[in-house]
């Protein structure tokens, strides 16, 4: 591919949809930074010593950098003034806490653990005492261990206040959120992605291009899931207030993504198929995608009558080549309603907006909800914790982080009597939008590995800048704007750049040695180690039963779609809004088993479960071709009764979906009415009956005999998921 300058943004444009995590990474950058000067400048013009500035800069920077994440995604300013107004009491109350309790080490540490565990507890009441939670354990944090005295806290508190009135003020002028320019970006990267796969489709048919095709398929496979994700945020932001352009509705704007990721996805289905098709019909295909990948859909169009003449030659000459014909009108189809949408100004007229509208997912601080929501829901098995199997999740996970926190601080004692806090941290810090066992022992182990790495960069970064301190300085925001801009990729790069940032604050402080930072190391890996046993022991969330709640929704959204295609069901949320939620299905299912793609779970496959993601993701494909084949079915003709009767089927088998990561130890009862089922004779739309078909055959493979869901899946549906 041609590195133009459109690739080049929409490589931009699709790797952050909505430049969120650029936009939270740099508001947190600059609210840290200006919120160092602004309580230097004021302690300054107070005469404060040198340590009482340093205080207060270290306050500010800690209050402008959570609240900078506590606010983004608000847009209205009284709620970011009530948030903010909590600001001072969480850390002031942590800080009067640790000063009352400081000089009694027994009871010091005590109070560490019960901080912890309210900490975590008041996560129940919303997403505002989540951070509250943090500043009232920071608060305690640095009042224990800078010793804080009743003379100095009075001043201490007024500079929480100052730091907690700049970053309000900044979030409501420069650090603003526009939610109609973010869902604009949003948008954006929606386009971009859907051209990406398009690009994706030309390389895989392109006879020149020698990429392995299994490499291929699964980039098509990621970057179709990527398309929903966008697809989703779309959906979650044009719930926000003045979101949207003037004369859209959510409704209309709705079903104008949902028509362009049916074609793409339409695009991306024939193209598979054409896998090995004449050299003929592959050159055609990639050359019209290319245009697509490039955005010039007017040059587009021809290419499209060409595909089409192309598949009549090679239909109407025989041969083996015949079969291909027909998935190449397909894609032309595809691309044909792709091309329109595209160069289409306005929305569509036909769609009933007085159906409700409610976002089949909501925004957590301006981006999707993690996997915490579904391991939430996931019951505890008793096993010997009796009681504690039936606290709700918060309630466990206060426990599990006093337990983690108890014993972190124990161990880490042993090493070291005043750098034990880097355990109690690590174990803290474990149990923040984790859920399941697994998916808190794959963080701590990323925390593990970037604290590794990072310490290296960091020892050669705080040589290079001793004795410069603006230099130092410099290197400290940009770690910062770093670690959270790329923290949503892994959480191992942003605690790389957190090692950096520490190394750079101890060289300002006069206390870096590269001792200090292997201590840093070996404290964190024993409060990994801590957070890994109370979360496998402790009244943990098992991966699997995760996985299990997210299949069950899943099948649920399935079976609900399919009475509502059949006109038996639906309400007010329409099929638009029901293909949403089967699409936010497949995400939360994908997040929950996101740690069985990797050797973490004993007897799990990573194999199997790719394999497994990818059927579902086919499946959910299935559905979109379904609900776009039936809007020119008649009612009441025989694909309706079929569509309720695959309901029904559905519905039973969501009772006892297959164990994820491993084949199924055996069928479900109601397999037998899952094959027995049939696509009813006569004269249904092709598309209809190839979505049914398709939807059939991936059930009847995830929920197959011991063995069939590791076998190597058929060409429609591979790679529809890394």
């Amino acid at each position: 591919m041609q590195l133009s300058p459109s690739y080049l943004r929409d490589v931009v444009a699709g790797s952050d949809p909505g430049l969120t995590r650029l936009e939270s990474a740099g508001g947190a950058a600059f609210a840290t930074a200006t919120g160092i000067a602004v309580e230097f400048l004021i302690a300054h013009a107070r005469g404060a010593d040198a340590s009482s500035r340093m205080v207060a800069m270290m306050l500010g920077a800690i209050v402008a950098m959570m609240g900078s994440m506590a606010l983004s995604g608000t847009t209205k300013p009284l709620p970011k003034v009530a948030t903010v107004a909590g600001f001072p009491v969480a850390l002031g109350a942590g800080m009067v806490l640790g000063v009352l309790l400081s000089g009694r080490t027994p009871v010091m540490l005590t109070g560490f653990v019960v901080v912890m565990f309210l900490a975590v507890y008041v996560r129940r009441f919303g997403v505002d005492y989540f951070f509250y939670g943090f500043m009232l354990w920071m608060g305690y944090f640095f009042a224990s261990f800078l010793h804080t005295k009743w003379s100095t806290l009075p001043w201490q508190i007024v500079d929480v206040i100052i730091a907690a009135l700049w970053v309000l003020a900044l979030s409501t002028t420069v650090m603003r959120t526009n939610p109609r320019r973010t869902l604009s970006h949003v948008r954006r990267g929606f386009g971009a992605r859907g051209r990406r796969i398009t690009g994706t489709v030309a390389a895989l048919l392109d006879p020149s291009d020698a990429a392995p095709t299994e490499r291929l398929l699964r980039r098509l496979g990621s970057r179709q899931a990527g398309l929903a994700e966008a697809a989703l945020m779309i959906e979650a932001w044009s719930a926000q207030p003045r979101a949207l352009p003037t004369g859209w509705t959510p409704q209309v704007l709705r079903r104008r993504i949902l028509d362009a990721q049916l074609a793409v996805n339409g695009i991306a289905s024939a193209g598979r198929e054409l896998i090995g098709a004449p050299a003929e019909l592959r050159v055609a295909a990639a050359a019209l995608n290319r245009e697509l990948s490039l955005g010039r859909y007017e040059s587009a169009g021809p290419l499209v009558d060409a595909l089409d003449v192309a598949a009549v030659r090679v239909s109407s000459a025989g041969g083996d080549g015949a079969v291909f014909a027909t998935p190449s009108m397909r894609l032309a189809a595809s691309a044909r309603q792709y091309i329109d949408i595209a160069l289409r100004a306005t929305g569509v007229a036909t769609i009933d907006e007085d159906e409700e509208f409610t976002p089949a997912v909501a925004l957590a601080m301006g981006n999707l909800p993690g996997s915490v929501p579904v391991a939430a829901i996931t019951p505890v098995h008793p096993g010997p914790w009796g009681v504690l199997s039936r606290l709700d999740f918060t309630t466990r996970q206060a426990l599990q982080v006093a337990v983690a926190g108890t014993l972190a601080i124990v161990i880490g004692r042993e090493l070291s009597e005043t750098r034990y806090y880097w355990a109690m941290i690590a174990a803290f810090i474990a149990f923040t939008g984790t859920g399941s066992r697994a998916d808190t022992t794959l963080k701590l182990l990323n925390r593990v590995v970037g604290t590794l790495v990072g310490l290296v960069a960091g020892i050669g970064l705080a040589h290079a800048t001793t004795g410069h301190t603006w230099w130092s300085l410099t290197v400290i925001v940009l770690a910062l704007f770093c670690g959270f801009y790329l923290q949503r990729l892994s959480y191992a790069y942003m605690i790389f750049f957190i090692t950096i940032m520490v190394s750079q604050l101890y060289s300002l402080l006069d206390e870096f040695s590269d001792h200090l930072l292997f201590l840093r190391l070996e404290e964190t890996a024993i409060g990994a180690c801590c957070g890994t046993v109370v979360a496998l022991l402790v009244a943990p969330v098992s991966t699997r039963a995760t996985t299990r709640v997210a299949q069950r929704d899943l099948l649920a959204a399935y079976a609900v779609t399919l009475r509502a295609l059949a006109g038996a069901g639906g309400g007010a949320r329409g099929i638009d809004g029901l293909i949403r939620d089967v699409d936010n299905g497949l995400r939360r299912l994908t997040l929950a088993a996101a740690p069985l793609v990797r050797p973490l779970v004993v007897g799990s496959s990573p194999r199997v479960t790719r394999h497994q993601l990818t059927l579902y993701a086919g499946a959910t494909q299935a559905v979109h071709g379904l609900a776009d084949g039936m809007r020119v079915v008649v009612r009441g003709t025989a694909v309706d009764a079929a569509c309720l009767d695959l309901a029904g089927i559905v519905d039973r088998l969501a009772e006892d979906p297959p164990r994820f990561g491993s084949a199924p130890a055996e069928a479900p009862a109601a397999l037998a009415q899952l094959r027995a089922w049939t696509v009813p004779a006569g004269r249904h739309p092709a598309r209809v009956v190839r979505n049914l078909d398709r939807l059939h055959a991936i059930l009847c493979e995830l929920f197959g005999p011991a063995g069939t869901a590791g076998e190597r899946p058929s060409p429609t549906v591979t790679g529809a998921l890394r």
